[in-house]
């Protein structure tokens, strides 16, 4: 195998809005040649960025010390757009409701106070830790997800690691080939210059190769070529979703909805991966209504889609959210909150003993505050990760996926 070869099998391709024009023959060829497997685990990571508030999410709402901190942005269980009462103790937010069904029926599991031990504020410092699971490691190349990926060792699909991003997520980084989509419907390659390829006209793949942008971009396989044409037989553009699920038109909406596909047409997706953006709510985040309420009800909306999409299939699939960290236990000066510490997680699936909020969550008093101002993190996100990483995909080396952590497995995975 020669050095361009070993290369090309580091990362993945990004592949972009703008159409293509065709497909090679020689990978028409390729793809004629390609093997799916079925009946694989799938994980779908969904990841919010911009650090969703973990605390008006699900509200402890009988902690009166929370009541008094947010004046202007405490809710409470009752009537109407209130929060639903889910235990006694947490209520979740009403634009979450589409998640309450999941949660009642004990296929929802919430874990609150989680967090990176990492106590930067940095949005990007600390999705960069999360996705890499190395807290306090900056320099690793790989992601935790691309880790989980290699420990299978048998490159089987083009479609084993998918993100429905317009660039591949830092927890896809590493040797294992995963592909970066923003959208199935439309294809086009970056190159140097901004330009789109033709790929009708290249005649090898070294060609391509040639034609790619950077060495970022160069992150790519054979494989990401391959996958153009299996994409042009999923005939995406014409998919009717199962059980009458309505997707929002939103781009959550849209990239739940094609991961459906992908899970139900069996072409060997084990890990997804999407993006929930907007969660960074320093300014009027408002209650019932207003730039949560609306993130919220996006998010619910398009996970429930999803799930009721895919209800042949749900056994064999869990769908995790992630947040880079949460808010401010106290408002501030603009009906906002300010970048905190811990948050909370969504858990969902058959395997999953749901209907529960799991947590460590301390009386909010100042003394039990971290710095004084923020949820603490009592759980490591890599308890949550390992447990999906373990028990779901079946990973058995998770030092390997965690090298840093010891900790245990909270068992909300059956």
């Amino acid at each position: 195998m020669d050095n361009r070869r070993i290369f090309l099998k580091k990362g993945g391709l990004a592949l972009f809005g703008l159409g293509l024009g065709g497909i090679p023959n020689f990978v028409k060829a390729a793809i004629a040649q390609q093997k799916v497997t079925s009946g694989k685990k799938v994980l779908v990571c969904i990841f919010q960025r911009g650090a969703m508030d973990g605390l008006m999410a699900v509200t402890p709402f009988t902690d009166q010390n929370l009541k008094m901190a947010r004046p202007g942005i405490f809710m409470e269980p009752g009537s109407g757009k209130s929060l639903i009462d889910l235990d006694g103790s947490f209520g979740l937010h009403p634009g979450f409701k589409g998640f309450d069904e999941l949660f009642k029926s004990r296929q929802l599991a919430i874990v609150h106070g989680m967090g990176s031990p990492n106590k930067t504020r940095s949005h990007f410092d600390a999705q960069d830790y999360m996705e890499s699971g190395t807290p306090f490691h900056k320099g690793t190349e790989s992601g935790w997800l691309n880790r989980a990926l290699q420990q299978n060792k048998i490159e089987s699909s083009v479609f084993q690691g998918v993100s429905i991003t317009s660039s591949l997520p830092r927890s896809f980084y590493g040797e294992y080939p995963c592909l970066a989509v923003s959208n199935f419907n439309d294809f086009r390659i970056n190159t140097r210059g901004g330009k789109a390829i033709n790929a009708s006209t290249a005649t090898s793949f070294e060609e391509l190769y040639d034609l790619t942008a950077d060495e970022l971009q160069k992150h790519t396989s054979k494989e990401s070529f391959e996958a153009m044409k299996m994409v042009e037989k999923l005939n995406f553009k014409n998919y009717t979703p199962a059980n009458t699920a309505r997707y929002p038109g939103s781009p959550l909406g849209n990239s739940l909805k094609q991961i459906a596909q992908l899970i139900k047409s069996d072409v060997g997706l084990e890990i997804a991966f999407a993006e929930s953006n907007g969660w960074d709510t320093h300014f009027n985040q408002g209650t019932e209504n207003g730039i949560f309420a609306r993130n919220a009800d996006d998010l619910s909306s398009a996970v429930s889609a999803l799930w009721n999409d895919i209800e042949a299939y749900q056994d064999d699939v869990v769908i995790m959210t992630m947040t880079e960290f949460g808010r401010t236990v106290k408002q501030n000066g603009t009906n906002g909150t300010d970048h905190g510490r811990a948050s909370c997680s969504f858990i969902i699936g058959n395997s999953v003993s749901g209907g529960k909020v799991y947590h460590k969550i301390p009386e909010l008093i100042k003394e039990n505050l971290e710095d004084g101002r923020d949820l603490p993190v009592t759980i490591d996100f890599r308890e949550v990760f390992n447990e999906v990483a373990s028990k779901h995909l079946k990973v058995t080396d998770t030092k390997k996926l965690f090298p840093d952590w010891t900790g245990e497995n909270l068992s909300f995975i059956i």
